[in-house]
């Protein structure tokens, strides 16, 4: 199946797997499910069940407050979305994890994934290291946020994800990289007439 073959391909950025090892004790616990555009993985307030590996869409995660929406995190192929906090204690997500077009995803379940770490101390470290990557994106993302003028965030993130410019929604970007939707509109503007002088 060609959508676990890309997640096995994931998984081997941080340990060595076999095939058959991979047959044998991941696959099993595996699960492949679909979502339509606008549909939840999760809506806060519900435990988070499932660690999720993007095989095909994208999918955001947000929290909302009165009536707006905050993007904290939009991923799309190859990339892992979940209410972590909710997976990882066990309580109601205070997030939203809905798809923005329609997705296909790779699934564990928490009570499979404890299972899988509990056969071996590889699946642990395994685990453990995935976990870690996922912290790291996450700190380094929000220190740019920090450190970062709305228009260095901008162009960061026009250079390092020009498709996603087309796929995703302005509000959502806007929202994700906390710019006022006309100060979004303007720098779009400025890059798609002049990409010299705003790359300046």
């Amino acid at each position: 199946m060609e959508n676990v073959k890309v997640f096995l391909n994931f998984l081997r950025k941080f340990v060595t797997i076999t095939d058959e090892e991979f047959e044998k004790s991941i696959q099993p616990v595996l699960k492949v499910r679909k979502f339509r555009k606008k549909e939840f993985l999760v809506k806060q307030g519900e435990i988070e069940h499932y660690f999720n590996f993007i095989s095909k869409g994208i999918i955001r995660k947000y929290y909302k407050t009165s009536k707006v929406e905050t993007n904290v995190q939009i991923s799309t192929e190859g990339q892992v979305i979940l209410g972590q906090q909710s997976f990882l204690s066990r309580e109601p997500s205070e997030y939203f994890v809905e798809a923005i077009e329609p997705a296909t995803v790779i699934s564990i379940r928490h009570d499979k994934l404890e299972e899988l770490y509990a056969q071996s101390k590889r699946m642990e470290r395994l685990g453990r290291l995935v976990i870690t990557h996922m912290m790291i994106v996450s700190d380094t993302w929000q220190m740019q946020m920090i450190k970062m003028t709305p228009r260095e965030r901008f162009i960061a993130f026009v250079n390092k994800n020009p498709e996603l410019m087309r796929r995703v929604p302005q509000k959502y970007l806007a929202s994700y990289l906390n710019i006022k939707p006309e100060t979004f509109s303007r720098f779009k503007h400025l890059l798609k007439n002049n990409p010299n002088n705003m790359a300046a």
